[in-house]
Order: structure tokens, then sequence, then C-alpha cells
């Protein structure tokens, strides 16, 4: 099967399109963050996509919605019986340590967080929250640093910042690269997708026919990991367009 790929922004929010040989227009929203994706039969028109999006707006909203406000009340329960992930893999989560101190460490495949006796939800998740960002700077420093000279090009500085519907942005005025602390939990091989698709940016801005192509050359699995970065634990939902019914 053939694909090609696109990037477009609807009423202020990103789409990735995959051109397929399919017969329907299938429209998904996946979570964690509420990503938007539409699979289209080869020669949609872009027009016909932009409309559909449009169209159904408002289901887009509510799902995006629903998984933002879902994750947030599964984070703030923090209860021995969740299972969090840490760099792709599950762990069951521990709160039952107490010491003067914070702390996150793996052991077998326990997550324990150690806070002080009388902490609540709210402290234990911002001590998980902080242990998230450093796991993800100590990773990402690596990686940038050996896919800079690969590339061609230096990025003044990496930071990580939580964005709700974004896993990573590229800011090429200042050359700094935003990385969302929710890339911890997934596969470090995303990780450095997201890397080597952050550092593209500063040669060209947009997702483009040039952009592809330099994907393309510097890491040709990219669709491949990007598609496991987009998978989650909760269920995606999908509207679907009978092909009848548009307009290729």
């Amino acid at each position: 099967m053939s694909t090609a790929n696109a990037h477009l922004t609807i009423a202020g929010i990103g789409v990735d399109v995959a051109y397929k040989d399919i017969k329907n227009l299938h429209i998904s929203v996946y979570p964690p963050v509420g990503r938007v994706r539409v699979a289209a039969p080869q020669r949609t028109h872009e027009d016909t996509i932009r409309l559909a999006i449009v169209q159904r707006l408002p289901w887009i909203k509510r799902q995006r919605d629903r998984l933002q406000r879902a994750q947030r009340q599964s984070r703030r329960e923090m209860l021995s019986d969740e299972t969090p992930y840490v760099w792709g893999e599950r762990y069951q989560l521990g709160v039952s340590r107490t010491s003067g101190n914070y702390s996150v460490q793996t052991k077998g495949k326990t997550l324990w967080i150690t806070t002080p006796e009388g902490t609540d939800a709210d402290g234990r998740l911002s001590t998980l929250d902080r242990w998230y960002r450093r796991e993800l700077k100590a990773a990402a420093a690596p990686l940038t640093e050996s896919w800079q000279p690969i590339i061609g090009v230096t990025t003044d500085k990496v930071v990580v910042r939580r964005m709700k519907t974004k896993w990573a942005t590229c800011v090429t005025e200042s050359r700094t690269i935003w990385l969302n602390p929710e890339l911890a939990k997934k596969n470090r091989r995303c990780l450095e997708y997201i890397v080597v698709h952050e550092l593209i940016h500063l040669i060209e801005r947009g997702h483009g026919e040039r952009f592809v192509v330099l994907m393309n050359l510097f890491l040709p699995d990219w669709r491949g990991r990007r598609d496991e970065l987009n998978e989650a634990p909760l269920a995606s939902e999908e509207w679907h367009t009978e092909g009848r019914n548009m307009t290729p």
C-alpha cells in the first residue's frame, strides 16, 4: 500500500494526513494528547479534507477534551493499583514508602515514589513529574549532541515543557526545542524520532515534501516510530466518511 504524508493546520488544530490506497476517509483522535490524524484516499483534494475536519470539529474537540480530562484525573489519584509507563514499559506504582526526602526509582517492575509521611496525591504527582522531566533531559542530551553534526544544525537550548497537544516543538527564532515530559513514558526510539524531527525543523519549518525527504534521508523508519509514539493504552476513536460521499 503506497502512502504519502502531509500536515495541515485547521481551526488552530494540527492534523496529520496520510494518503493511502483506501476508499474511505477516516478521522482519528489519538490519546494521550488528542492528536488528530486523517487517512485519506489517494488524490483526495486538500479542500475536501479541510471541509471534513471543519464539519467534525465539535466531535474532535469533545474527544480531545475527554482524553485530556481522563489523563488528568488518572494522574491525580496516584494509587498503588495504577500502572504508569516509563520508557515504553509498564510498571506497578508503589507509593507506600515514606522518608524525609522525595525520590523516585524503578526496582524490578515497580516504580517506587518515596515522599515524606502525609504527602497527598498532588505531592506524589509533583514528585513523579519532576522525575520524568529529569529522565527526559538526561536521555535527550546525548541524542541531541549526536544528531546535530549528522544533520548539520545546532540548537541553542533544549527545554522540557508540558504541552497539551504536542509532543514537541521547535522555536526556530531562538533555536530552542521544547519536549513534552510525557515523552519519558514512551519508548526511547520515539524520543529519537522527535529529536530528529525537531532538528530538521531548523532547516525546514513546514511538513511538506522537503521535510519528508530529509526525514527519509536521516531516519528512514521515522513513520513507524511516529505511529508507535501516537499509540497509547487508551483506545482511540474513529469517525468514518464513506468514499462515495467524498470528492477525491
